[in-house]
């Protein structure tokens, strides 16, 4: 809450807003990302709850935030309740084998996205891409990375697709899984992740499915060389056991 100031009587639910997003640009948030309870924030800004509602509604009409039912509001984007199917299968897979499906789906997605992606879309795109290499811990990294991706499937608007990237999304939630992916980051692949995704959102503004589907491919490549790296050539297939 140290990054929320008190705001006057007379300042706007605008003025509500542009806290709170300070509040979520911060990183300083709950466990996965949880804001702190409309009460909290009414008494930390020393407005009343009513701003603080529309603010939050504002925030979850521009895919800012999430919120469920008796769990709270939580910053990004909300996962898709197939994702729970993927249950099923997370001990019968895995790592370089999640790898290979999310390079034969992302792609296609990257180019579909490519052909129907709103500026608003590609602000928000923006937006995630930049927070995930502000972020200044794994966790972070991890939030606001998998936000960006999630968001690039959904707006794809391909449900037969968005499923099968959900499924994938919610092993990759495993923690040997973000164990391994930690291991392989350093600052310079943040940096070359972040190049690479700006890359993508470029081709996908400018309209271009071919280079859109180029580029997503081109990331995916560098993050299984990355795995493969900190696997090892003999472990490479079993490394961490499967999923």
């Amino acid at each position: 809450m140290n990054t929320l100031r008190r705001v006057g009587p007379d300042d706007s639910v605008t003025a509500v807003r542009t806290r709170l997003q300070s509040l979520i640009d911060s990183a300083d948030l709950g466990e996965g990302g949880r804001l702190p309870t409309e009460r909290e924030l009414s008494e930390g800004m020393g407005v009343g709850r009513r701003a603080v509602r529309r603010a939050l509604e504002a925030l979850e009409a521009e895919g800012l935030i999430w919120r469920k039912q008796g769990k709270g509001t939580f910053a990004g984007l909300p996962p898709d309740p197939t994702q729970v199917l993927a249950a099923e299968i997370v001990g019968e897979t895995n790592i370089l084998e999640v790898m290979e499906a999310r390079l034969c789906i992302e792609p296609a997605l990257a180019a579909m996205c490519a052909k129907i992606a709103l500026p608003a879309d590609i602000e928000r795109m923006r937006n995630l891409a930049r927070r995930t290499v502000e972020a200044t811990d794994p966790d972070s990294i991890e939030l606001w990375d998998g936000a960006l991706h999630r968001l690039i499937a959904r707006t794809a608007g391909n449900r037969p697709l968005l499923t099968a990237f959900s499924l994938i999304d919610e092993i990759r939630a495993n923690q040997n899984w973000r164990g391994l992916r930690s291991k392989a980051r350093s600052l310079e692949t943040l940096k070359i992740s972040d190049r690479e995704h700006h890359a993508m959102i470029d081709m996908m503004e400018a309209g271009d499915p071919g280079g859109a589907e180029a580029a997503m491919r081109a990331h995916l490549q560098t993050l299984e060389r990355n795995l493969r790296r900190i696997l090892g050539p003999d472990s490479a297939a079993t490394e961490g056991g499967n999923l």
